[in-house]
């Protein structure tokens, strides 16, 4: 069964509690395969973009504000397995753990042994535009401050390297490889990055069109979905410009999906269709393992199944 990694933790004080809920917008550019979030607090606005680069094996991420030196937070990686991180140089957190060795039922491992699948996951972090300060917090967080545009990088990696080889026999060094993929990635920019990965993604998503739209929705609306944890009435889309130009207000993709019962929406159907591409895309690929209903998708150390 997959297992999660590990994930990372921003903490950006408790003023960002105080956002405008109606100011909030998360959406997932399938286009791009790009997650993009922005709020505002107060007059400034922060921004964030991720994407997962098959290229390059990182998972980039940008953060920035529209106001220089307002962009301070503490980032940290938290794992459910048998894991240790430390703090690795100025601007790395190391996490290196292991799996358990043998696969048991849900809730019935009561043997806490890490003798399974060994893994490791190293974060970077670069201030974008030259400013702002990094410290080392506790030897294992790292706190930005004073800064407008930061990049995290994080690579990772495993022992695993084929289901007839026992854990134990692998020659593999998760840590080594993880250090060496961030190695490789180092001098390249943000949009350089970006850049890779929309080409080596759209090379794929572009060899399907499928669009079935009513008279005045536009075809953009089947490339951008948003979603969000919060009541569905504080959630504010933009418009993009043909919608506005139809006199159209993008909806949120949880209202749309609400709203079908009763308005079926033909885009929504070829939207949840190139959901589906993007999904199988993002998970398998030449050299990797054959996607499989929840897979890597799994958030769970012991799922029901």
């Amino acid at each position: 069964v997959y297992q999660p990694l590990a994930d990372v933790k921003l903490d950006f004080g408790d003023s960002h509690k105080d956002c405008p809920l109606d100011s909030y917008v998360r959406e997932l550019d399938l286009e791009t395969a790009t997650i993009r979030m922005n709020y505002l607090l107060g007059d400034i606005k922060f921004t964030r973009e991720c994407f997962s680069s098959k290229p390059h094996q990182v998972i980039v991420t940008k953060i920035s504000t529209n106001t220089p030196g307002s962009l301070s937070f503490t980032v940290s990686l938290e794992s459910q397995m048998h894991t240790s991180s430390h703090v690795n140089g100025n601007n790395q957190i190391v996490l290196e753990g292991g799996c358990p060795g043998q696969r048991t039922p849900p809730r019935e491992n009561t043997e806490e042994t890490s003798e399974g699948i060994q893994f490791a996951a190293v974060l970077e972090l670069q201030t974008g535009d030259g400013t702002g300060v990094i410290q080392n917090i506790d030897g294992s967080k790292l706190k930005v401050h004073g800064s407008s545009v930061v990049i995290l990088l994080l690579a990772a990696s495993s022992s695993f390297e084929s289901p007839f080889l026992k854990p134990s026999e692998s020659s593999k060094n998760p840590r080594a490889l993880s250090l060496s993929t961030l190695d490789s990635v180092r001098k390249m920019t943000y949009f350089q990055l970006y850049d890779h990965h929309v080409a080596d993604y759209q090379n794929l998503f572009y060899r399907v069109s499928f669009d079935l739209y009513k008279d005045l929705y536009s075809e953009s609306c089947n490339t951008l979905l948003n979603r969000d944890d919060i009541p569905m009435r504080n959630i504010h889309v933009q418009s993009s410009t043909s919608e506005a130009a139809h006199g159209i207000s993008r909806v949120s993709t949880a209202e749309r999906v609400k709203s079908f019962a009763f308005d079926e929406d033909p885009s929504l159907i070829s939207l949840i269709f190139q959901y589906g591409r993007y999904l199988l895309i993002s998970c398998s690929r030449p050299g990797t393992q054959v996607a499989n209903l929840q897979g890597i998708w799994n958030k769970d150390v012991e799922p029901a199944w």
